[in-house]
């Protein structure tokens, strides 16, 4: 069974939520996929998390920053306090410069899959939980309203204190633009890849060339954009192909071909394999997401 995101999250683009009851409601299963969301994790005791399969050791009272679609996973937890905060794009968005943060190298760098930023200062465990975690609750107990601009003005705030703790001579880093600008094709790739498969259409909403976003893709990902286009469209058949019983004409309708002969055409040509091949061929269990 599929974790299932909180009706919160799904209604306000926010949520905040114990680690162990994130794991509860993953029917005690530890891995996640983070999906379209962004997520803030505060660690208070010293936590092993694995992302996208490299390990970190996290110590206590560290912040820890993953973006969307990133494979988590945790090593020993029980009774280790950690809490996750997942919001999306829209939530926090409410100004450029919203996203400018959202698209820095807290969420998306190109040396590791995650930022983590250590608090260096003297406050007890118990007032940092307090400030962090039990002032929304109050708000969320008490007004919706109050609830989701607490929580905004709280994600800002970490957000901006991580920020000052980025080395500034990384930061200076011209290649840095490139990862802003590929990572944002990637989550608008995730939005509309069934309706849009031309590179033009993602470079025209980045305000770029179609050639200018190839070679950023190519210094980031090592592959041309068209290439990502792909690959994503590949992998999305894979994916029903295993984990639905979905007809192979659904399939190709779902994934936005409005002809099966073009589709089948489409991934041997990519695949070496004809659609019908991959059915029999690997079982195995969908990611979970928070």
């Amino acid at each position: 069974m599929t974790y299932t995101i909180t009706e919160r999250l799904k209604k306000t683009g926010f949520s905040m939520n114990p680690l162990g009851y994130v794991i509860d409601r993953n029917q005690g299963k530890k891995d996640f996929n983070t999906i379209e969301y962004f997520n803030i994790w505060f660690v208070f005791d010293d936590l092993e998390m694995i992302i996208e399969g490299q390990t970190y050791d996290v110590k206590g009272l560290s912040t820890v920053f993953v973006g969307p679609h990133k494979n988590i996973s945790f090593g020993e937890c029980k009774g280790k306090e950690a809490y996750v905060f997942s919001f999306s794009s829209i939530f926090y968005e409410q100004s450029s410069t919203d996203s400018v943060f959202l698209n820095s190298t807290l969420f998306f760098n190109y040396g590791k899959e995650v930022f983590i930023s250590p608090y260096l200062g003297d406050v007890p465990k118990d007032i940092m939980r307090y400030f962090l975690i039990n002032r929304l609750l109050d708000f969320q107990k008490k007004d919706e309203v109050l609830f989701v601009s607490a929580a905004h003005n709280t994600l800002e705030t970490i957000i901006l204190d991580a920020l000052l703790a980025i080395n500034p001579e990384v930061e200076k880093d011209e290649k840095l633009e490139y990862v802003s600008y590929v990572n944002r094709f990637r989550v608008m790739l995730q939005r509309d890849f069934k309706t849009e498969k031309k590179v033009s259409y993602y470079a025209n909403a980045l305000h770029i060339t179609t050639r200018k976003l190839t070679s950023m893709t190519e210094f980031i990902a090592g592959k041309s954009a068209k290439e990502m286009i792909i690959d994503k469209l590949v992998n999305e058949f894979e994916k029903s192909v295993k984990y639905t019983t979905l007809t192979i004409s659904e399939i190709s309708y779902q994934l936005g071909f409005s002809d099966e002969a073009n589709f089948t055409n489409f991934i041997k040509k990519h695949t070496g394999k004809k659609p019908t091949e991959f059915r029999s061929l690997v079982s195995c269990v969908f990611p979970f997401s928070i």
